[in-house]
């Protein structure tokens, strides 16, 4: 049924992008959406537009597909994103990111702005996902596997690709852009964690925190693709920020570091 769904999607996608096909793919988080307006040649779908999308409902989140050029490569960018926690079933929240790779991404470049755990983050900083912890409270492939798509028992050994990291760690280097690598922890939301948790979350070797990424991240790996995961420090973790936690300090961390973000990107894109 997924895979079938999957089919009219892009089939929809490529008559409104004459044939669009995609080398790489990407999922812009919370505040980060602007980068897509860099692309040339563009093609703006919303969400609310393709067969199978849902539409976000949270602030920072344009929910649209943009498909066009960077670096001269063919991109295709979902502009926001649909989380667990806005109600959605995890098959709508994954369902993006598969589209990506079905199209022909074999690379997802999947952003998040996420709360920092670990001492040596700050607000601000970019940060290389080198794994994950998974505390959503359950899996995207739980269920019936279509063999189509990927193994029933996927292997997570590697899902942030290595081999890619370490040509983005090289890439920001060259770039004179400091990247920070550490562990991700994924919660269900929408509440902020509370002290307890993010002292829990530290303690087993978390680094900073957020809502989202590793489902389409398990997805997209479980079509083999490469991932690369980056999140941005947009305030510091529950009982470590000295303020109350709000949306709105994230939207305006990801606002300042913006252009920083955009550099990033696109010298990872002509580079990878």
């Amino acid at each position: 049924m997924i895979y079938e769904q999957l089919q009219k999607t892009i089939d929809y996608i490529r008559e409104h992008t004459d044939g669009f096909v995609p080398e790489l793919g990407l999922i812009l988080g919370s505040g980060l959406g602007d980068f897509a307006d860099t692309l040339e040649n563009s093609v703006r779908i919303p969400f609310g537009d393709i067969p199978g999308f849902s539409v976000s409902t949270v602030s920072g989140h344009a929910g649209v597909l943009v498909c066009g050029i960077s670096g001269g490569k063919k991109v295709a960018i979902m502009q926001g994103r649909v989380h667990y926690y806005e109600g959605h079933e995890m098959e709508k929240v994954i369902f993006p990111a598969r589209t990506l790779v079905m199209m022909g991404c074999k690379t997802l470049i999947i952003t998040n702005a996420a709360g920092g755990i670990s001492p040596s983050l700050a607000a601000g900083d970019l940060c290389l996902i080198t794994d994950h912890l998974n505390y959503m409270g359950t899996n995207p492939l739980r269920g019936p596997n279509d063999s189509r798509l990927g193994a029933r028992f996927p292997d997570m050994s590697d899902i942030y690709s290595k081999k890619l990291r370490e040509q983005v760690l090289a890439i920001a280097a060259s770039s004179g852009i400091t990247l920070k690598e550490g562990v991700y922890a994924a919660m269900p939301g929408p509440t902020y964690e509370t002290p307890a948790e993010i002292s829990m979350l530290k303690t087993v070797g978390a680094s900073m925190v957020g809502m989202s990424t590793v489902p389409e991240s398990l997805a997209a790996h479980h079509m083999g693709a490469s991932i690369i995961g980056i999140s941005c420090i947009s305030n510091l973790a529950a009982g470590i920020s000295p303020v109350p936690l709000t949306h709105d300090e994230v939207k305006e961390t990801a606002n300042r570091i913006s252009a920083v973000f955009k550099k990033l990107i696109q010298e990872i894109i002509s580079g990878i």
